[in-house]
């Protein structure tokens, strides 16, 4: 396990001087549990702390960036920066889900892939960062793999309304999710979903769930419509 966790430092550009902090970060409490460790051993505490500087940065990135706008709005954008789904969607990127410590249930029902789990588990790198080397590096941390590339995560998560949008401004034809397929046993289900412009298919979604697999569809259909113009 060390040996992945190396490789984690790696790919977030930052080396821990205290290295069990990192194997911490990564350990589920389902792993505790089947290991008969404390509770405290697993990453929740490690997720608390996070939780709580990633409110503080996002929130003075929010402040410097945008001088004009309410506290209202501001708090709006902030909760939809850091709630769970954009978090998942941030550790998607680096591939946190192959990093975790689980345990064997947890693992037998697809925990790696389950957005509540790798987003606490996000946040409890960013607590472990802040406990190992101060606020500068977990700000560095965040602005690199969470507070980049917000337009594009925007639309990620506003994908079916901005696809209803853009159909709407632009063409006069109706939209409709087709459900395509079901793959796995009903505890590690994947939904595909393909979205309908017309009877036109611009895209294809899959998802733990139905919801999420239309919303990748949208995505992938804005993104197709957007090279069409």
């Amino acid at each position: 396990m060390s040996e992945d966790l190396k490789k984690l430092e790696k790919k977030i550009g930052y080396k821990f001087q205290n290295f069990s902090l990192l194997g911490q970060a990564m350990m589920h409490s389902s792993y505790t549990n089947e290991k008969h460790l404390e509770k405290y051993y697993c990453n929740e505490r490690l997720e608390f702390l996070g939780d709580a500087v990633l409110e503080l940065i996002s929130s003075e990135y929010l402040y410097l960036e945008s001088p004009k706008v309410s506290e209202g709005e501001l708090t709006k954008t902030r909760a939809s920066m850091v709630c769970e789904p954009a978090l998942a969607f941030c550790a998607r990127d680096i591939n946190l889900g192959s990093y975790l410590l689980l345990g064997k249930g947890e693992e037998a029902t697809g925990g790696r892939h389950r957005e509540s789990i790798t987003s606490d588990a996000l946040e409890a790198l960013i607590g472990a960062i802040y406990l190992d080397g101060g606020f500068t590096n977990a700000k560095e941390f965040i602005h690199r793999f969470i507070l980049t590339d917000l337009e594009n995560k925007k639309l990620f998560f506003d994908s079916k309304t901005i696809l209803q949008e853009i159909v709407q401004a632009k063409l006069d034809e109706g939209i409709s999710y087709r459900l395509v397929k079901e793959e796995g046993p009903d505890h590690n289900k994947a939904f595909f979903v393909e979205v309908l412009v017309g009877d036109r298919s611009l895209g294809l979604g899959k998802g733990r769930t139905k919801k999420a697999a239309e919303q990748e569809a949208a995505y992938k259909a804005i993104l197709e419509l957007k090279k069409e113009k």
